[in-house]
């Protein structure tokens, strides 16, 4: 059976356990990873994958996997992605996708954290470019400047961003205050994720850009 991605957005697990993620998450004070991400991520998955001509079931199948790949927060943060794919599973079984469907959605939740994630399918590697480029500063949940830590810092600095699709090029496009946060810290932070984009744009013959401020960085 075809599941869309509007089925899954509708679907009340699928959005509770988001939900609930995300409480658990505020309550370890990381940035938002609700509704809004879940979504964000699932429309550029898509966009990417649509970009790049692959088939609209394929685009779709990456869609479905941004919107649940954080799930399995509602379990626990440590291996989330591992416990999401599973969670994952159970719902689509029950929803009556196909197996083999079920299977490459599996796949790209898995791993699609930088920590022990690898590049997998190519669903996997437009939800990693998607999750990993939505970065800035209405994610940050402390509206105490004073006590940021340095991901709040980085995340609050970003005033824009955007993943920019030109032919082959992907392109996470920046716009940061360095009197926030200066552009040395992003790569502390983020480099672990930034390597994994330059793979995931490979796995699709693409090449990742990551650009700061009109400096090309990657």
């Amino acid at each position: 059976m075809t599941v869309s991605i509007q089925e899954i957005r509708e679907n009340p697990e699928v959005r509770a356990y988001i939900e609930k993620g995300d409480e658990r998450l505020a309550v370890l004070g990381f940035t938002e990873h609700g509704l809004r991400h879940s979504a964000h991520v699932s429309a550029q998955a898509e966009a990417i994958l649509s970009h790049l001509n692959y088939p609209e079931r394929i685009a779709e199948l990456a869609a479905i996997a941004g919107y649940m790949h954080d799930i399995g927060n509602a379990v626990s943060r440590d291996s989330h992605a591992q416990i999401g794919a599973l969670l994952a599973r159970s719902i689509l079984r029950d929803m009556k996708m196909d197996f083999r469907e079920i299977a490459e959605v599996m796949a790209a939740i898995g791993n699609h954290d930088e920590t022990v994630g690898q590049v997998m399918n190519v669903a996997g590697a437009a939800l990693i470019l998607a999750d990993k480029s939505d970065v800035h500063y209405r994610r940050v949940r402390n509206k105490e400047r004073v006590a940021f830590d340095i991901h709040d810092r980085v995340n609050y600095a970003v005033r824009d961003s955007k993943l920019v699709l030109e032919g082959a090029d992907i392109s996470l496009t920046l716009t940061t205050d360095p009197d926030i946060s200066p552009v040395l810290d992003y790569f502390e932070i983020f480099l672990p994720r930034m390597v994994m984009c330059r793979r995931a744009a490979a796995f699709l013959d693409c090449r990742f850009h990551l650009v700061i401020n009109d400096a090309k960085m990657l």
